[in-house]
């Protein structure tokens, strides 16, 4: 059981399964002891919530990276567009409301640092070793290999890769995180821990 787990997590807004979030809270615990945890793709903050959790617990700190735009399956007319994030004044998603008060809520303002940005304009100055990447960002190819470029050289030694939604099988899911999470396990940079459900997980050697 995850202390302090708000009691309504399972009606925040995401796509993670339980067992999903009970494996990036323990690696995140383990990991977070080294250095920042650092998220890419917060959406609502249901990941982020775990992951702060975990970092509460050993004295750390979250990045969570966001645009809060929604990825391309989250736009008008797209299979996952949810009409409460759509910010019909300005005429595109928001996530980052929701996602700031369910942080909030969460107790966790102390720990976890929105960074409001895409993962190549908030890498391009990035000087602080990373503890943990998650990364969980658009499923595009293009999208995919920009955050594992830009933030891999990032992780320390002993430090965590953990990427979602890794699916074998096209029709269960997008095949640009299964792809990138290949080109890691072929790099020679990583131990594979294998996979948890969609959730890929490797360390750092």
């Amino acid at each position: 059981m995850i202390p302090d787990l708000p009691d309504d997590i399972d009606q925040i807004k995401g796509f993670l399964a339980t067992d999903e979030a009970e494996a990036l809270y323990r690696h995140a615990r383990e990991a977070g002891a080294l250095g920042p945890v650092l998220e890419i793709g917060s959406y609502c903050g249901k990941s982020t919530i775990y992951l702060g959790l975990a970092c509460r617990d050993n004295g750390g700190s979250v990045f969570a990276l966001d645009h809060h735009r929604g990825s391309e399956e989250h736009q008008q007319g797209e299979f996952f567009h949810d009409p409460e994030l759509f910010d019909a004044g300005e005429g595109v998603v928001d996530t980052f409301r929701e996602f700031r008060r369910n942080i909030r809520r969460a107790g966790l303002d102390d720990i976890v640092v929105p960074v409001v940005a895409g993962s190549e304009a908030a890498a391009r100055h990035w000087r602080t070793p990373l503890g943990m990447v998650f990364i969980d960002g658009g499923h595009s190819l293009d999208a995919a290999l920009t955050d594992y470029r830009c933030w891999e050289p990032h992780l320390l030694r002993g430090g965590i890769l953990a990427i979602h939604d890794i699916f074998e099988d096209a029709h269960a899911g997008g095949q640009a995180p299964h792809a990138v999470y290949r080109m890691a396990q072929a790099s020679g940079l990583f131990e594979d821990l294998g996979v948890v459900n969609s959730l890929g997980l490797l360390r750092r050697l």
